[in-house]
């Protein structure tokens, strides 16, 4: 696949992204998704039980802020010495980075108050995006981009991205769970995130081809 294609998937993922969450943001601002929202709350709950809670609580703790920060770092130390992948690195700070601004940003715009029907869990500030959902697909997305460009078999790519997905969902879902979040809170951080790492990888792509040509061009 040639860059321009690649560039336009990129593009039309943070379009639709974008519209995704504009969509869920226009729902939660109208009331018109509390339906839903109770609905899937309800069914996720519904198979409460001590050892599946202990096991919400686990992925709610790995999707928090000092877990994902070390994971982070541990990943910023692996491309740096490792991998020698210095753009790279750039790439996993500034989709991090952007993802943590937008999410307390939008946090702070919407002022979404936390569902208060069944709580398993306590969890402050407001409601909407979750941050948890939002930085569960920036790192985990990012990483499998990375890691995907150093992956050459089909199994290992299928294992990267069947384990990525895994553990997105499984925060997510974790939250609802727990009784924290709404769904529509988990979906619209999905969205921004994806609409957040789509734009970041774009650029990459964009400053790797133009590094690309300069060198080629300098050496002939």
């Amino acid at each position: 696949m040639n860059l321009k294609s690649q560039l336009a998937i990129a593009f039309i993922i943070s379009l639709a992204s974008l519209l995704g969450f504009g969509a869920m943001a226009l729902f939660v601002s109208k009331h018109t998704i509390v339906a839903f929202d109770s609905t899937i709350i309800s069914f996720v709950q519904g198979f409460e039980a001590r050892t599946l809670t202990a096991i919400m609580k686990f992925f709610t703790l790995i999707g928090g802020t000092i877990p994902v920060v070390v994971l982070t770092l541990l990943s910023l130390f692996f491309l740096y010495w490792v991998l020698k992948h210095r753009s790279e690195l750039i790439l996993l700070i500034a989709v991090m980075s952007g993802a943590n601004i937008l999410f307390v940003s939008l946090k702070l715009l919407f002022h979404r108050a936390r569902p208060d029907l069944h709580r398993l869990a306590e969890a402050s500030n407001y409601s909407f995006p979750s941050g948890h959902a939002t930085m569960a697909f920036a790192l985990y997305g990012v990483l499998t981009f990375i890691l995907w460009r150093h992956i050459s078999t089909g199994l290992k790519r299928t294992i990267l991205i069947t384990l990525s997905v895994f553990m997105i969902l499984m925060i997510g879902i974790s939250r609802i769970y727990l009784g924290v979040h709404y769904p529509s809170d988990i979906i619209a951080g999905y969205f921004i995130s994806a609409f957040w790492l789509s734009i970041a990888i774009w650029f990459y792509m964009l400053y790797k081809e133009r590094r690309y040509e300069r060198i080629h061009t300098r050496n002939n």
